[in-house]
């Protein structure tokens, strides 16, 4: 998996940043609105990030979760060949592309549904949902944490197993280099177990990485075959440390995080599709912090569309509570403010800082100094061989500073 040690990720989530509708019709197709991630490409690389993570891209009825159809892109995005054209372009650029799979459900209009239904349960796809025949009201599915408009799959029954193995290939012979298993976390990891073997006898260099919130992270990903899952106790350390002024929480965090590294290689951020933005959750001064953080532990980081921009954004338990955190981007780069640009050079100063170190990737935390409102820690390769001092302070003004094993400050903020 030598590829991954260098990844360092853009996420996007397409249906926002493309600026297509979400929850009402498309009353003004426009076609080809993927090509209007094009002209980031070039920001990507330029930012030093080498990697694509997509959120959503096959056809769904709204948010992209809700898929109707994995083997078509959304219409709302484009066409397959519009696909096409952008996994071509990242090629020519160097950088990798991951898919979101959302295979714990599909959305109630996907055809598979009303078939299911329309057979009854002794039709030849009956076992493909989980449904309770013997419901008052009549047949009714299974959901997902209660959203009637996203059905839940069968995961014991092999033809599911079958088709996600088909899915997930059919993208990686097109030529995605992984995926993102949306809502792992509600999946048996044995149904995992079953699937990724298959997909990797052809496809062996795929990294898949699942998305799991809390739980046992090194056992779901020793029983399920995944290579990560995302670190979502981190993410919440990062920011909670840095909102109350208490860094022994992301101390703790930190041990645990490396930990994880003798297991596996977490997937980790400080910002994604479904949190609020962290420039609102803190500051932006202290959101340079969680920046450093970030670049400076061990993981596959990831960094999120609009947050090397400063973008602020609240995420609201509500309907349509995630449009803030999931804008539409310029139609070109160059059409940002000036505070857009020094928070994106900050952003390429820690990214280069992170490429130049690439035994980050593994790199373990030993803690040099704490207190609630000071932290210290040493960044350390697993051999040894390798360190840097980290520095965060918010006992005033939060700034940070990092160090290489002379002294010598790489960063200062």
């Amino acid at each position: 998996m030598g590829w991954v040690e260098h990844a360092i990720w853009w996420h996007v989530y397409p249906l926002g940043a493309v600026g297509a509708p979400v929850r009402e019709p498309d009353a003004a197709p426009a076609p080809h609105r993927l090509d209007r991630l094009l002209p980031w490409l070039d920001h990507v690389v330029a930012l030093g990030a080498n990697g694509l993570l997509l959120g959503p891209v096959f056809a769904s009825s709204t948010h992209g979760y809700d898929t109707t159809d994995h083997y078509r892109v959304d219409p709302r995005l484009g066409t397959d060949e519009d696909l096409d054209r952008l996994l071509a372009a990242a090629r020519e650029r160097g950088l990798r592309v991951v898919l979101d799979g959302v295979f714990h459900h599909v959305g109630a209009e996907h055809p598979l549904v009303a078939q299911v239904l329309a057979e009854g349960r002794d039709g030849p796809r009956a076992g493909f949902l989980r449904v309770d025949w013997d419901h008052p009201d009549g047949p009714r599915t299974a959901d997902f944490e209660g959203h009637r408009a996203l059905v839940a799959l069968n995961h014991d029954d092999p033809a599911v197993a079958a088709y996600v193995t088909d899915v997930m290939t059919h993208w990686l012979d097109r030529g995605v280099d992984g995926w993102r298993l949306d809502a792992a976390y509600a999946v048996p990891p044995a149904f995992w177990a079953r699937v990724l073997p298959a997909v990797r006898e052809r496809h062996p260099d795929a990294w898949v990485v699942g998305e799991v919130i809390h739980g046992d992270y090194a056992g779901v990903v020793a029983a399920s075959g995944m290579d990560s899952v995302t670190q979502y106790e981190l993410w919440k350390a990062v920011w909670s440390s840095l909102l109350d002024r208490n860094f022994w929480e992301l101390d703790h965090a930190l041990g645990r995080h490396t930990t994880l590294l003798e297991a596996f290689v977490p997937q980790t951020f400080v910002g994604n599709h479904d949190v609020t933005r962290i420039a609102t959750q803190v500051d932006p001064e202290a959101a340079v912090l969680a920046l450093v953080v970030l670049m400076t532990v061990g993981g596959v980081p990831s960094l999120y569309y609009g947050d090397e921009l400063g973008w602020a954004g609240l995420k609201e338990e509500r309907e349509g509570g995630d449009d803030a955190i999931r804008p539409a981007l310029p139609s070109s780069p160059a059409d940002v403010d000036a505070h857009a640009r020094d928070v994106l050079a900050v952003h390429r100063e820690l990214v280069a800082l992170r490429r130049r170190h690439a035994w980050l990737h593994t790199a373990r935390t030993v803690t040099d100094e704490l207190s609630n409102t000071r932290y210290r820690y040493a960044a350390t390769s697993a051999d040894g061989a390798h360190r840097l001092h980290v520095e965060l302070d918010v006992t005033g003004a939060p700034h940070a500073t990092v160090r290489d094993a002379d002294g010598t400050v790489l960063f200062a903020r």
